[in-house]
């Protein structure tokens, strides 16, 4: 993983902060983290989401409480994506209508709801 990226760790946000995020008029960005390839009909790679403000000074991740053991503590993860399919499943369930995805390594894509979906509970 990049190591900006494991400094931005603390930076997280949860999936229902990052639906009211962006349905107030943040930004999704899709990360590419490492080379994309095929197999079959189903494209592979690693792509994190991020929430960014449209002037780029404010920017969390998508993140996942992992569960580890009744004893031990719950650890925060960032909440990757192994599929394109994975990924536009997840967009269009928060709202977004298109996708431009990022297909090698540090490619970066960013998106806004568009205005009519801002205004609706994207929490459906």
């Amino acid at each position: 993983m990049d190591k900006d990226l494991e400094k931005e760790a603390p930076n997280v946000v949860t999936e229902a902060e990052f639906r009211m995020l962006v349905a107030s008029g943040f930004q999704a960005e899709i990360v590419c983290l490492g080379e994309t390839y095929i197999k079959g009909s189903v494209w592979y790679g690693e792509w994190i989401i991020r929430v960014v403000s449209s002037d780029r000074t404010f920017g969390k991740v998508l993140s996942v409480n992992v569960r580890r053991g009744v004893a031990e503590p719950e650890q925060i993860k960032f909440r990757a994506f192994k599929t394109i399919n994975g990924l536009c499943s997840f967009f269009q369930k928060v709202g977004f209508e298109h996708m431009d995805i990022p297909f090698v390594r540090g490619g970066r894509t960013v998106f806004s709801l568009p205005p009519e979906s801002a205004t609706k509970d994207s929490t459906d």
